[in-house]
């Protein structure tokens, strides 16, 4: 079993025609529990902020407005995955399983990624032999 995990979020955009990532958080979890809690709760935070409630009182009358039916509903996808028991089931056995996951979504304009991987798995890596590629 693998104690510990880095997750990562990310957004990445384009910018001068190339891929930009603008990291939106890093947290070192000491359990699987909490791992799973914290791309949750990043994946609720992301959602909130591009879909927030129109009946917010920060927001005046008609300052948000839907968007086009043909662009894909980042935060429904991320709000589905939090709620699934299957889902999270299966990327915790992955995770305890020592393998790198990621959820990944994406619109028109931004792919929004969280990752997790176990910190004993990228050590297990490090103490592997290196590769050795001979120079000509």
């Amino acid at each position: 079993m693998h104690d510990e995990f880095l997750c990562h979020v990310t957004a990445y955009g384009t910018c001068d025609g190339r891929r930009i990532g603008v990291p939106l958080g890093t947290y070192r979890a000491p359990t699987l529990a909490l791992a799973l809690w914290w791309l949750r709760d990043r994946a609720s935070w992301i959602a909130e902020r591009l879909d927030p409630s129109p009946e917010d009182p920060a927001f005046p009358a008609g300052a948000l407005v839907p968007v086009a039916g043909t662009v894909a509903d980042v935060p429904a996808l991320l709000r589905a995955w939090c709620a699934d028991d299957v889902r999270q089931e299966r990327i915790a056995d992955e995770l305890a399983g020592g393998r790198l996951v990621r959820i990944a979504a994406s619109d028109d304009t931004t792919e929004y990624e969280l990752l997790a991987e176990s910190i004993d798995a990228l050590r297990i890596q490090r103490t592997l032999p290196a590769l050795v590629i001979p120079v000509a």
